[in-house]
């Protein structure tokens, strides 16, 4: 029994450590996603098979996803290791990998850029106390410049190799899937990895630099489909509407706008961890759209991120508009057809507690512990002129949190600003901060004088009225 527990403790760690990692990746990529889809609509129009076709502007297209991408990256890497510092250091780490290689370096920035600001991290401590009055700026300069000499000829002669020959192997491998009428297949464990919220890690990890390096050379890639398409989540969200009972089908109308057209597909996990075996139904829409887009030739220019369809569709090259469309089509039919016979035949217990309880599972597999870190503001007086939502790269749940309480806001008539942030960007003029509890330890580092309100769900939660009710009195 010893034995069984350790082997769940260490499946748990390795998964909560796979967890953590796509949010970190998901930090580093998420900021600059506004760079990305600039690249993209400009390769989209402007390349000799775009919708406009122009020579000049699309000589921005090399440069931008050999250099500016990828610095992009290393920068962001570097500064959540170690702020602005621990971002020019990733910057220069991530120079010597580019020119150390020819493809786009997209994963050695992830690597490179966050290392680099780690080991200046820890040289900053090691002589932190230690510099004589008047040295200070120019230990900071020079000990910069000299770590960032060595890294960047270490990332030139170690990483560049090294990363390149791993986007050998993986480009080689989907390059073996997509000759032997494979790819379909990756659906199967794309679709529960979904689910665990590795969607980010697998999507911006993994499938992201080998999309790019094959959109390089072809012009479109299917790889920017494999693990966003938005057909199975909607699928299943419909067949909730048509045949779930009590919250789950009411919820599901607001849902499937969030996912399809929002492209936060994290709204429908809970849906599935409510009822596992619609698992099933993901993957089933998930081989079928992805056979669909091989059998037509699907692709697109560049990662659709966030997933909605008009990201889709922004990002779909001249002449690929129809095979992009079947192909989320019969993804959608089929998930939804599969999720309805399940929950036909099945025994249903969608209620609102089941939901609340699928919701806090989700919850739970992205490493928060389930508690309630309820701020007490009955017999504090208020002043409160700015309110922040914040998560992990403030565009997602975050931003769904701060539509939901600006339209509460409004319609009690009061003049309060609510904005969202990733959580190590939080303005210094915010009043109120609004986390999920995972993540309020972070807020209150980063806005110590704010007050801080941690809730479990950004999309209903109780926090919401009170906040209101109490700004009002």
């Amino acid at each position: 029994m010893t034995d069984t527990l350790q082997t769940k403790q260490s499946g748990g760690g390795f998964r909560l450590a796979l967890q953590k990692s796509g949010r970190f990746l998901s930090g580093m990529v998420m900021p600059n996603i506004g760079a990305f889809i600039a690249w993209g609509l400009i390769t989209a129009l402007f390349i000799p098979t775009g919708w406009i076709p122009n020579e000049k502007f699309a000589s921005l297209v090399g440069p931008m996803i050999t250099y500016l991408l990828p610095l992009l990256i290393g920068f962001t890497g570097g500064k959540m290791i170690h702020e602005t510092r621990g971002g020019i250091i990733g910057s220069v780490a991530t120079m010597g990998i580019i020119v150390g290689t020819s493809i786009p370096m997209f994963l050695g920035a992830m690597i490179v850029g966050p290392c680099a600001a780690w080991l200046l991290k820890k040289f900053d401590k090691l002589v932190e106390g230690k510099i004589k009055s008047g040295f200070e700026m120019l230990v900071n300069n020079f000990s910069l410049g000299i770590l960032g000499t060595l890294v960047a000829l270490a990332a030139y002669l170690f990483a560049a190799p090294a990363v390149t020959a791993i986007s050998d192997f993986l480009a080689g491998g989907v390059r073996a899937i997509v000759n032997l009428n494979l790819l379909p297949l990756a659906n199967i464990f794309i679709e529960p990895g979904k689910v665990l919220f590795l969607n980010n890690a697998i999507n911006h990890g993994v499938l992201g630099p080998i999309g790019i390096q094959e959109s390089t050379a072809l012009g479109k890639s299917i790889i920017f489909m494999l693990e966003s398409n938005p057909g199975p989540g909607l699928g299943i969200l419909l067949a909730y509407w048509l045949a779930g009972k009590g919250m789950a089908k009411q919820s599901a109308p607001g849902a499937i706008i969030i996912h399809f057209f929002g492209g936060i597909h994290e709204i429908y996990f809970p849906y599935i961890l409510m009822n596992p075996k619609l698992i099933l139904a993901a993957i089933a829409g998930g081989m079928v759209g992805t056979f669909t887009f091989v059998l037509f030739g699907a692709g697109l220019v560049a990662t659709p991120s966030p997933g909605s369809i008009f990201a889709y569709i922004a990002m779909t090259p001249k002449g690929s508009l129809f095979p992009m469309l079947f192909g989320v089509l019969t993804s959608c039919a089929t998930s939804l057809g599969v999720a309805y016979a399940l929950l036909k035949l099945g025994k249903q217990n969608e209620d609102a507690d089941s939901l609340t309880s699928a919701t806090e599972k989700s919850a739970a597999q992205k490493g928060s512990k389930l508690h309630v870190a309820a701020a007490s503001l009955a017999g504090n007086k208020l002043n409160v002129s700015k309110i922040v939502f914040a998560c992990d790269a403030g565009m997602g749940s975050s931003a769904m949190g701060a539509s939901i309480l600006r339209d509460k806001i409004k319609k009690a008539g009061l003049n309060v600003q609510v904005a969202n942030a990733a959580v190590s960007e939080i303005p210094a003029d915010a009043d109120i901060v609004i986390t999920h509890t995972s993540l309020t330890g972070r807020a209150k580092a980063a806005a110590a004088k704010a007050m801080h309100i941690s809730i479990d769900d950004f999309l209903k939660s109780p926090e919401y009225d009170h906040l209101v009710e109490q700004l009002k009195a």
